[in-house]
């Protein structure tokens, strides 16, 4: 098979196209590919002298991995860029830029599976109370937070959410999740009713810019919120709640998941409502769940040593 040659500017922007129109994948998503691409490709131009995607081989990303083992970038992030390279070596043969994949042969390092911080109950109730619902925003923030536990959305989808997405009698949402894809989550009466308080009291009063008008979550200029001012609004509400864990809205959606795993609910079902597309994404919170049961049996159990600690202190 004959390859053409191409320096790397060029692909990498062919490569971007291709995220974009052929695979859907969000602007975050391909922000992210391209700054690894980018940074596999600095490499090869300035520690392998590898002056076009076409001269790469398997040698070359098995150092690249080593490189980055030794500047102890963790196995997590090594395990993101060997497969956003992947991804790219399969555009390199679509683009019969290379013949041969030169990541095969290489194996992924083995992420760690670091169990996300979660919110008890009473801490997300403390977060939702300490908003002040006196001014106006403070009635669409409550919405905000009481949707992302109700529905365990990632920020992204709560954002871009529509109004026209929103059934109020079925309770349930249409959301469009990564790559494009299109799930329906319920949605508890407690978060309907804040939409509801929300559209009333704030949105009514706000002109939609042209383009967000179907958007339910608004700012004052009638704007659709972005990521940045959903992340900086909750650590704000945090700090007045007085909560000392680190809090971002995926919190909110990895609490969402635990609680319901230790209520009992099916791991398919939950797997559906998170729209994750491999179930071993959605099985961490049964690790989670399992940390729960180990604390309160550490906690409560007569034979457990902090258990006797408490009763000698009463």
């Amino acid at each position: 098979m004959s390859t053409v040659q191409s320096d790397w500017k060029s692909t990498i922007k062919g490569y971007e196209e291709h995220l974009r129109l052929e695979r859907g994948l969000s602007e975050n998503s391909i922000a992210a590919y391209l700054r690894d691409i980018k940074q596999f490709s600095k490499y090869c131009l300035e520690e392998q002298s590898i002056p076009h995607p076409g001269k790469v081989d398997t040698d070359a990303v098995q150092q690249y991995m080593q490189f980055l083992f030794d500047r102890d970038i963790a196995r997590n992030s090594q395990a993101r860029m060997l497969s956003g390279i992947r991804s790219f070596s399969k555009y390199l043969r679509l683009e019969k830029i290379i013949s041969i994949d030169p990541v095969e042969l290489v194996s992924s390092p083995r992420p760690e599976r670091k169990l996300p911080d979660v919110l008890s109950i009473e801490e997300i109730d403390r977060i939702i109370s300490s908003i002040d619902l006196s001014r106006r925003e403070g009635v669409r923030n409550k919405a905000m937070l009481e949707v992302l536990y109700s529905c365990g959305l990632r920020v992204t989808e709560l954002c871009e959410l529509q109004l026209s997405k929103v059934d109020f009698v079925d309770k349930v949402v249409q959301v469009t999740g990564k790559g494009n894809k299109v799930r329906f989550v319920p949605i508890g009466s407690t978060a309907l009713n804040a939409i509801d308080d929300y559209l009333v009291q704030y949105r009514a009063e706000i002109l939609p810019m042209k383009g967000h008008e179907d958007t339910v979550f608004l700012g004052r200029q009638g704007r659709g919120l972005s990521r940045q001012m959903a992340f900086t609004m909750l650590r704000r509400i945090s700090i007045q709640a007085q909560i000392r864990k680190s809090i971002s809205p995926h919190t909110f959606r990895h609490s969402f998941a635990t609680h319901l795993i230790e209520s009992g609910a099916d791991l398919r079902a939950v797997q559906e409502m998170l729209g994750h597309e491999q179930i071993a994404t959605t099985e961490i919170y049964t690790h989670l769940d399992r940390r729960f049961l180990r604390d309160q049996i550490e906690h409560f159990h007569p034979r457990s040593p902090e258990s006797a600690t408490k009763k000698q202190k009463s």
